[in-house]
């Protein structure tokens, strides 16, 4: 061969090999971009996406839609400069979202656990604002500790060393004075059974000087109804606040919404405090691309939406449940509204 057909064979070669590595080669990094949204007032799946049973739902309007954010894992050399070109998406280290001492089943478990758990504080949330009493149940039983074999998963608390309890940081409140190895009663129900009273030796921790019962009590709602999510496909806890906004809409007279299309996303604890949560510029942009004209956004937060902001949606800062709900109906009556 003459040098100059060696030279293209050899450039070919190059190019070739570029792009079998471009096209075929992994890199340790995940594209972050805007995800799936769910109307939480609408269906999914043919399934209402929050629904009651035994009660009465009052009639709704308008969309409430919780946002969320796509990773893709397993991205290309190519694939991951093209989805950072597009400016629709941003490069993260893969290990942040796929720690290398977790499985990917790991992961996923927790992922299912944060959604549910968020549900569940949503509903109590909801419905403590609302006024609807609430109950405490013993969550997790710590193996070994003091409540091991006499208290399970899911029996309700009434008292803890003498003292009622209806919600969940009481029953730590209970225990404010006591010592690792001390006597305390405690007063349960399982299921329809007769309430039993349980005499337990305090447990101990190294952080703590009081002595602990070895369970995590979780609050529910008393009600003689029930409140089904109908999302399967989610992971994560920053569903709370549009889930927990949707429940007080079905269960109060008037479109919350005012008919509008509202996003927005946050955590929420069962005392219906909204904090923040990731992603944020990738969620604004999937609530414009759903129509959304307001996005409800955890105070937080604020900071770095503003300096994201999509054109056309107009930003609404809480920090709580009632401060969302309040800035709702002011948006009906014309009323100003915290901004960002």
């Amino acid at each position: 061969m003459s040098r100059r057909t060696w030279t293209l064979v050899v450039s070919f070669a190059l190019v070739a090999a570029l792009g079998l590595l471009g096209g075929f080669v992994r890199v340790p990094y995940v594209a972050l971009g805007p995800g799936p949204t769910y109307d939480t007032l609408g269906e999914y799946g043919g399934t209402e996406v929050v629904r009651l049973e035994g009660e009465r739902e009052q009639q709704t309007g308008g969309r409430l839609t919780m946002t969320t954010v796509s990773v893709t894992d397993d991205v290309s050399m190519f694939g991951a400069l093209g989805l950072w070109a597009s400016g629709r998406y941003a490069l993260a280290p893969r290990e942040e979202f796929y720690p290398p001492d977790k499985s990917e089943k790991d992961i996923d478990q927790e992922n299912t656990k944060a959604f549910r758990d968020s549900q569940s504080s949503a509903e109590v949330a909801a419905l403590r604002y609302l006024n609807y009493p609430t109950k405490v149940l013993a969550g997790e039983i710590v193996k070994g500790g003091a409540v091991d074999g006499t208290i399970e998963p899911g029996d309700r608390l009434f008292e803890v060393n003498g003292q009622k309890v209806a919600k969940a940081d009481e029953v730590k409140a209970a225990l404010k004075g006591t010592r690792p190895g001390q006597r305390a009663q405690v007063v349960f129900q399982r299921g329809d059974q007769p309430r039993h009273t349980a005499q337990v030796t305090l447990g101990r921790a190294d952080d703590r000087e009081e002595g602990l019962l070895g369970l995590v009590p979780v609050d529910r709602p008393d009600v003689p109804f029930q409140i089904k999510i109908g999302l399967h496909a989610v992971g994560g806890p920053s569903a709370g606040l549009m889930l927990a906004l949707a429940i007080v809409d079905k269960l109060t007279p008037g479109e919350l919404t005012g008919g509008r299309s509202i996003a927005g996303t946050g955590e929420i604890d069962p005392e219906g405090r909204v904090s923040a949560i990731g992603g944020i510029p990738f969620k604004m942009a999937a609530a414009k691309e759903a129509g959304a004209e307001v996005f409800l956004t955890p105070a937080a937060n604020c900071t770095e939406a503003k300096s994201r902001t999509p054109d056309g949606l107009r930003l609404v800062k809480v920090s709580s449940l009632a401060e969302a709900v309040k800035a709702l109906q002011d948006l009906q009556n014309g009323r100003d509204v915290p901004g960002c």
